[in-house]
């Protein structure tokens, strides 16, 4: 798997986002991804090309900037804490409406997981990683635990579009076909991808998970 840094995402971080990427030292304000300042030296000779990525003072590392990336351990706990948390809400949500889990009959009993209670997990997990991490690239796992989903691109938190590519990723096969397995599979994919540490759900939405602490 390539592991070129991706193209930007055509998003532009907000102004007030405190997670955005900062320059490095000595390169002034705004966007690692800034022209140089020229300063007191006069402005190269007009058809003269910029430097390219590589050399000159462009930095190429998409990560320049940001928190140090977070550790796969602590991902691991902060998703599972989270799956707590909304399978609650899920078991509360079918036992209420009567979706049940169990068929029984005078032969055997056998698990049954409905199709209603897969669509409510698939909505409910989606929906919480979706508007939580819009909010602030945190869920409460990853508050709790000190880490924080960021654009790969920029260091912002990432839009509800790219929260909810990310969701889906990770949640749709999880709730209709392959459960933990899957979850395992993508979240564990971070334990291995190299350089950014990115879940298969990450490499989807151009995302990184970063630590706050």
């Amino acid at each position: 798997m390539s592991t070129e840094p991706p193209s930007g995402s055509g998003q532009q971080p907000p102004e007030d986002d405190p997670f955005r990427k900062q320059p490095p030292p000595g390169q002034g304000s705004g966007s690692p991804y800034d022209p140089p300042s020229y300063g007191s030296q006069p402005p190269p000779p007009f058809g003269s090309e910029p430097p390219p990525y590589g050399g000159g003072s462009y930095p190429t590392d998409p990560l320049a900037g940001m928190p140090p990336l977070a550790d796969s351990g602590r991902r691991t706990l902060a998703r599972i804490i989270d799956m707590i948390l909304v399978a609650i809400v899920v078991w509360l949500l079918t036992w209420a409406f009567g979706v049940h889990e169990y068929n029984i009959n005078s032969n055997h009993m056998s698990y049954a997981k409905s199709l209603g209670q897969s669509l409510t997990a698939a909505v409910l997990y989606m929906g919480y990683d979706t508007v939580m991490l819009a909010k602030s690239g945190q869920t409460l796992g990853k508050k709790w635990l000190g880490l924080r989903v960021a654009n790969l691109d920029n260091g912002s938190t990432p839009s509800v579009q790219t929260n909810l590519i990310r969701a889906a990723v990770l949640w749709i096969p999880f709730a209709f076909c392959c459960a933990c397995i899957w979850t395992a599979i993508s979240g564990g994919w971070s334990f291995f991808d190299k350089p950014y540490k990115q879940g298969l759900h990450d490499k989807a939405a151009k995302t990184v998970v970063v630590s706050t602490r």
